[in-house]
């Protein structure tokens, strides 16, 4: 039970770096929406996965020799991360029209339940007795206060005018912003599967004798690879379609610096919630039902930070007492889910 709190926590800390990850955009000058997120994309999917497997490279071995020989795997958990990666573009246009408390909360929502149960199936986990049973009623559970936010967030939408919304989220728009949602949360789920698919990887830098902690980071940094190519095609497309290539070298170099600088922190933040998930593992039982539970729980808590967030970033300004009042109750819930399966 000890062990368990301890990776949960170790989990958490890295979900409130992700949750926080989105702050940073505020502080990037002049840059074009692609400029910024192929840039902050070069430090959350190459930079620091790249560093965080070297971790999990024994002394007299490389990381390429630990990719390649691991059959077909890290090709396989690559083609999730370009599947992944169609989530992560639509993922940040759901914060754009639903702002960062709703916008990941329902992405994030159809994001554990697909990363959660899809593997267990594809295992031959039997979801309607025993262990299996406890892995669908946890889920369900976390649905629920997922969903709890989400009545929260129509509810405020409802009670909002057309410039509140506007004040709050300068491109606010429900309908859509569901819809692209929606498809986040389910292309998003392909990173579950590509760590699933890359688990040959993590097998072999454990028999190579590294550490614990780090041996999911490999196959983490090819999901991560899979994305990049995904979303930095689609930003240099968006930077010839709208010609904004001079972002990158014509603006003042103390505004380089000052985004260069804040999309560095935005990757690392980013990343720390796969570095966290993987270390945190590593303090579960193996094929206990929490591990199995553990993607649900990352994006459990990351609705829950991102909501936090939502409240500093004055998103629910002006809500009635009734909405703040269901919000609790979801984060509650949400919280209560993540820890459920240790009682």
């Amino acid at each position: 039970m000890v062990n368990s709190l301890l990776g949960i926590l170790v989990i958490a800390i890295g979900s409130f770096g992700q949750s926080s990850s989105y702050v940073p955009i505020n502080k990037v000058k002049n840059w074009s929406w692609e400029s910024f997120w192929l840039t902050q994309g070069v430090f959350a999917w190459l930079v620091f996965p790249v560093l965080g497997a070297l971790l999990a490279v024994p002394a007299g071995h490389t990381l390429g020799e630990l990719l390649t020989g691991s059959g077909s795997a890290a090709m396989k958990a690559m083609g999730f991360g370009v599947l992944w990666g169609i989530g992560g573009l639509t993922f940040g246009l759901s914060m754009r029209y639903l702002g960062i408390a709703m916008g990941q909360s329902v992405a994030l929502g159809t994001c554990s339940a697909f990363g959660t149960l899809i593997p267990a199936v594809m295992a031959g986990t039997d979801l309607f007795h025993g262990k299996g049973l406890l892995l669908l009623v946890s889920v369900c559970v976390a649905l629920a206060g997922i969903a709890t936010i989400g009545y929260a967030g129509s509810l405020r939408a409802k009670n909002m005018t057309e410039e509140q919304k506007r004040a709050a989220i300068k491109d606010f728009a429900l309908g859509k912003g569901l819809l692209v949602a929606l498809l986040a949360g389910v292309m998003s789920a392909c990173f579950s599967l590509g760590l699933e698919a890359g688990k040959p990887i993590a097998d072999a830098a454990a028999a190579m004798g590294a550490p614990k902690l780090f041996i999911s980071l490999p196959a983490t940094f090819m999901v991560t690879l899979g994305g990049f190519f995904t979303n930095a095609a689609y930003c240099l497309f968006q930077n010839f379609k709208n010609k904004t290539f001079g972002d990158y070298h014509t603006v003042e170099r103390k505004v380089l610096t000052n985004n260069l600088l804040f999309c560095g922190l935005a990757g690392i933040l980013w990343y720390s919630q796969f570095f966290g998930l993987s270390v945190g593992k590593s303090f579960f039982a193996e094929e206990s039902v929490i591990m199995i539970f553990s993607w649900s729980i990352l994006m459990s808590l990351n609705v829950v930070f991102s909501n936090v967030w939502g409240i500093l970033l004055k998103e629910w300004k002006g809500v009635s007492k009734t909405t703040r009042t269901v919000l609790i109750v979801g984060l509650a819930i949400l919280i209560f889910s993540t820890f459920m399966i240790n009682f």
